[in-house]
């Protein structure tokens, strides 16, 4: 546990520079710097799992939980919750080409953009990542704020994000949703801002998004390519309230994912972090009238 340390420059918790560390099974919470509250990172490519980074601040300027600059950060299994900064409360990416899986950012908060991660110039893959109640106060990207950066999204779930809703994109953004879910983020899931530095981009397949291609406030600014397989219904989360983003078993978004990907049970992918598992092949199939939305099986 690196906890209660404080930097008047960087990394209050770790500072890595130039090198390519292994950090797994550790907490990082309750740090300050000016940059990188939590984990500040430079020219390096730590690797991190199992890693929780709590409630470190970023005092007046970027990354509460983690910044990463001209690095390639990995990152599994790892929970950022509860930071905050100037942008990019949970993480903020600067030339940067971090590898996401099974991330959560929850809890965040930034002043002026990017509550969960900030983007600038910067192009990660983020597979099974949940961005949940992150918040910004001025600008845009409750969830997350993109500046001239072209992320790769897959089986990603924005939920609950206020301030700056779900996405914001500025100056030249061109991101990709596959299997995604934007549900439940106010005042907007998607917005394009209303700059002239360079018009955005979105390519969104197999994806649910609240209010359908027509909720996505693109202010002229840019194009949206609305390929096969979107939806507008409702995801059925579990337990949206408590932050449980499983889906229920009646919900539509079971086995409708891009075709080409499956889940661990082997069927056709669901649409957004959690998929619905159920290793019962039949051949007979049980229902009843009062039958159970959350551990129904269709086994006797």
């Amino acid at each position: 546990i690196i906890s209660n340390n404080t930097s008047s420059n960087v990394g209050g918790g770790i500072s890595i520079n130039q090198s390519n560390p292994i950090i797994q099974n550790v907490t990082v919470d309750n740090n300050t710097s000016d940059q990188g509250g939590g984990i500040y990172t430079l020219l390096s490519n730590p690797v991190l799992s199992n890693v929780f980074i709590t409630n470190n601040t970023a005092d007046g300027f970027e990354g509460g939980g983690i910044r990463a600059e001209n690095s390639n950060p990995t990152l599994t299994n790892v929970t950022v919750s509860g930071n905050t900064a100037s942008n990019g409360g949970g993480m903020y990416l600067s030339e940067s080409s971090s590898t996401l899986t099974n991330v959560t950012f929850s809890g965040n908060s930034a002043i002026f953009s990017g509550g969960g991660m900030f983007l600038i110039s910067s192009s990660p893959t983020l597979t099974d990542v949940t961005f949940s109640g992150n918040t910004i106060v001025n600008v845009d990207g409750g969830g997350m704020y993109l500046n001239e950066s072209s992320p790769t999204l897959t089986n990603v779930t924005f939920s609950g994000n206020t301030g700056g809703g779900g996405m914001g994109l500025y100056n030249s953004s061109n991101p990709t949703l596959t299997n995604s879910i934007l549900w439940g983020n106010s005042p907007h899931e998607i917005y394009f801002t209303d700059d002239t530095d360079g018009s955005n981009t979105i390519t969104i397949t197999y994806s649910d998004i609240q209010g359908g291609q027509d909720s996505i406030v693109t202010n002229d600014n840019g194009t949206v390519t609305w390929g096969t397989g979107n939806m507008d219904v409702d995801p059925r989360f579990l337990d949206e309230e408590n932050d449980d983003y499983h889906l229920l078993a009646s919900s539509q978004l079971i086995n409708a994912g891009h075709p080409d990907s499956t889940d661990s049970d082997g069927t056709r992918a669901d649409i957004g972090v959690y998929p619905y598992l159920n290793t019962y092949s039949g051949p007979t199939w049980y229902v009843q009238t009062d039958g159970s939305d959350t551990d129904g099986t269709g086994a006797s």
